[in-house]
C-alpha cells in the first residue's frame, strides 16, 4: 500500500496493514501480539510488530520496528499511525512509544485511537522534543 502525498487516507487499509503485521509478531511470553502501521509523508507505508525476549527489558515494541523500517526505507516523517492487538482491536501506544512517535511525526501526526483519530499533541501533551534540547 502506498498513498499519493496529499491524498485522503484510507484508515481501514492502514489498519489492515497493522493487523497483517501483528500476525508476524514474536510474542511467546505474553502472547500479546501488536502490529503497527503508519503513512510516511512521501506516500510509503511502514509497519512493525512486537518482538519479545526472555529478558523482558530488551523486548521491542511494534513502534520500534516501524520507526526502524521508516529509516531503513529512506526516512521521512510519519503522518498517520495506527496500532492493533492480536484481536485486531485498535490500541494506544505505550508511553515510551508515544515519545518515539513524537520524534518521528511531531505534534501533527494523526493517530487512530480507541476514541477516534487524535493528533499526537492530544496523545502526548507537552511532549519533550528536539526544541527542548535547543535544536
Amino acid at each position: 500500500m502506498s498513498v499519493e502525498p496529499g491524498a485522503s487516507v484510507d484508515w481501514s487499509a492502514l489498519r489492515a496493514a497493522a493487523v497483517e503485521i501483528a500476525r508476524h509478531a514474536y510474542a511467546p511470553y505474553s502472547r500479546f501480539r501488536v502490529g503497527a502501521a503508519a503513512l510516511v509523508d512521501d506516500g510509503r507505508v511502514v509497519v512493525g510488530c512486537n518482538v519479545e525476549n526472555a529478558a523482558y527489558g530488551v523486548t521491542l515494541c511494534a513502534e520500534c520496528g516501524l520507526v526502524s523500517s521508516l529509516h531503513a526505507g529512506g526516512g521521512g516523517r510519519l503522518t498517520h499511525f495506527v496500532c492493533v492487538n492480536g484481536d485486531d482491536d485498535v490500541i494506544m501506544p505505550c508511553g515510551r512509544c508515544r515519545q518515539l512517535l513524537w520524534e518521528h511525526g511531531g505534534a501533527e501526526l494523526l493517530v487512530e485511537t480507541p476514541r477516534g483519530v487524535l493528533t499526537m499533541a492530544d496523545v502526548l501533551p507537552q511532549a519533550f522534543g528536539a526544541e527542548d534540547l535547543g535544536q
